[in-house]
C-alpha cells in the first residue's frame, strides 16, 4: 500500500485550488469539500446537492456506519451556492460527465480514481509526491492539529482512531517530527 501525505504548505493549498478553478469548478469545490471536512472520498462522491444547502451536512459515513455532522467552511459557501443554484436537491453534487458503461445511467457520481488523477495531476504541477485520494482528509487533520495540538482528541474521534499514536502518524506528524530529528544531527 503506497502511503500518502497531507499537503502541508497553505500556499500550495491555495495554489492547487487556484489551478482546479481555472480548469472545472467540480473538481475545484470537491477539493476544497476534502480539506474542509475530513471526509473520506467515497463520502464526498455520495453527496448530495439537497445536503449542501445548509450551514451543515449531516452524513452517514460509508465506511464505518457511523453519523457524522459537520460545517461548510465559511470561505466556500458563495462558490458552492453558485455551483447548486438551479440543481434538483437529489442530484449528485460531484456527478461524472460521462454515461455510466455497466448502469447506462447519467449524473452519477465520479469515480475515485477521476478524482485520484485529478488530484494526481495538481500535485505534479506544484511537484508534490506521495498524493492520493487520503491527502484531502489528511490535509484537514495535519492543519486543523498544527493549528492547535489540542484537537489531536478531535481528530482521533473524527478519524475513529483508538490511540494518539496512529493519528500522529495518519496526518504526518511523526514524519515531520523524525525528519526534523534527523535534521537536528551533528
Amino acid at each position: 500500500m503506497n502511503v500518502v501525505q497531507p499537503i502541508r504548505d497553505p500556499d500550495v493549498i491555495e495554489g492547487i485550488k487556484q489551478y482546479l478553478k481555472l480548469r472545472s469548478f467540480r473538481n475545484y469545490l470537491f477539493f476544497c469539500m476534502g480539506i474542509y471536512s475530513g471526509l473520506r472520498v467515497s463520502d464526498l462522491l455520495h453527496l448530495r446537492v439537497g445536503m449542501v444547502r445548509g450551514t451543515h451536512i449531516t452524513i452517514v459515513e460509508k465506511k464505518t456506519k457511523k453519523k457524522k455532522r459537520f460545517i461548510i467552511h465559511p470561505s466556500i459557501r458563495d462558490d458552492l451556492d453558485r455551483y447548486i443554484a438551479g440543481k434538483d436537491d437529489n442530484e449528485f453534487l460531484f456527478p461524472s460527465r460521462q454515461i455510466k458503461k455497466k448502469s447506462r445511467l447519467r449524473g452519477q457520481p465520479f469515480d475515485r480514481s477521476t478524482a485520484y488523477k485529478m488530484l494526481n495531476d495538481a500535485a505534479r504541477e506544484f511537484g508534490l509526491k506521495e498524493i492520493g485520494t487520503h491527502t484531502m482528509r489528511k490535509t484537514w487533520g495535519y492543519h486543523l492539529y498544527m493549528q492547535d495540538d489540542r484537537n489531536l482528541a478531535l481528530l482521533m474521534e473524527m478519524f475513529n482512531h483508538s490511540d494518539q499514536t496512529t493519528t500522529l502518524r495518519y496526518i504526518g506528524i511523526t514524519q515531520d517530527m523524525m525528519d526534523a530529528a534527523i535534521m537536528k544531527l551533528a
